[in-house]
């Protein structure tokens, strides 16, 4: 059967936040603490899910401003993610090497956003 693809796994931006989020839920997996923290540690699997999931909408809807809107979302739930991985840090629940790894690609992805943006704003 012949692979069908969507428009927006064809950007390099999407495919980096799909490869963000994997690595956040491959860190988040190995969080050994107490049942009253599954709440903050699902909220930032959301968060890092959510990056990709809001480029992939916006590249659906009809408008360059509404895909735009989508992005900014999108580097929204970026540094919604990075915050929750600092608190985790902070409370020793991941490694400083996880969390620099995590900025690293974070701030890959945010500079892409932002490039995405610039050039959508540009062909208008």
């Amino acid at each position: 059967m012949e692979e069908i693809k969507f428009g927006f796994e064809n950007l390099a931006v999407w495919q980096k936040a799909i490869e963000f989020a994997h690595r956040v839920i491959q860190i988040l997996e190995k969080i050994e603490t107490d049942r009253k923290h599954y709440r903050l540690i699902e909220n930032c699997e959301a968060a890092a899910c959510s990056i990709a999931s809001n480029i992939a909408e916006g590249k659906g809807r009809y408008s360059k401003k509404e895909f735009i809107q989508f992005l900014y979302i999108a580097r929204g739930s970026l540094f919604e993610t990075i915050t929750s991985l600092v608190i985790f840090y902070r409370n020793g629940w991941i490694s400083n090497n996880d969390l620099q790894e995590m900025k690293l690609l974070g701030s890959e992805i945010g500079k892409m956003l932002i490039s995405l943006i610039n050039s959508i704003r540009k062909s208008s």
